[in-house]
């Protein structure tokens, strides 16, 4: 089978390259582009692991093909910063809440609990803590730093609603 032709944006970079039709996103994310953020988990879509932002909608990028991905603008943690960059240290509000807040402990699951908070702001402010559990859902966490997650997305909400 041939390489198709793809372009897209990459955390805000245009990238034009040509992919075989079988390469999954997470591959071509890791391995052609050395964003080793986000993680192969389960690999099947399960975790939430894997997540990352296209067109600023959360996604498993284990589960889509690198072939649909053209004309997109994809997004990883390693791209968040370019986003918005209003927290301490040039960091997404996201990613100084979850350092505030105490909200990892091995990082395994971060980076897609990161992305995965930023997709949920994206989709309009959870009402509550119990939304934020039940919209962050998809995300696992094996240290269960659960409460610590919601508390960082609740703050990072707070945030983007003060900065409006």
């Amino acid at each position: 089978m041939e390489s198709i032709s793809l372009r897209f944006n990459l955390n805000l970079a245009e990238r034009r390259l040509d992919v075989d039709p079988w390469v999954t996103l997470l591959d071509l994310l890791r391995d052609r582009f050395d964003l080793i953020g986000s993680k192969k988990g389960c690999d099947h879509g399960q975790c939430g692991a894997c997540t990352v932002l296209v067109d600023g909608e959360r996604v498993n990028s284990c589960l889509l093909l690198a072939v649909s991905m053209d004309g997109t603008d994809i997004t990883t943690v390693e791209g968040l910063p370019g986003l918005d960059s209003s927290g301490a240290g040039g960091l997404h509000p996201i990613q100084r809440a979850f350092i505030d807040c105490d909200a990892l402990q091995c990082g395994y699951c971060t980076p897609g609990q990161l992305c995965s908070a930023v997709g949920l702001m994206n989709e309009g402010a959870p009402e509550n803590a119990h939304e934020v559990r039940e919209r962050m859902s998809g995300n696992l966490c094996r240290c269960g730093a659960y409460p610590q997650i919601v508390e960082a997305v609740q703050r990072a909400v707070l945030h983007r609603g003060a900065a409006r």
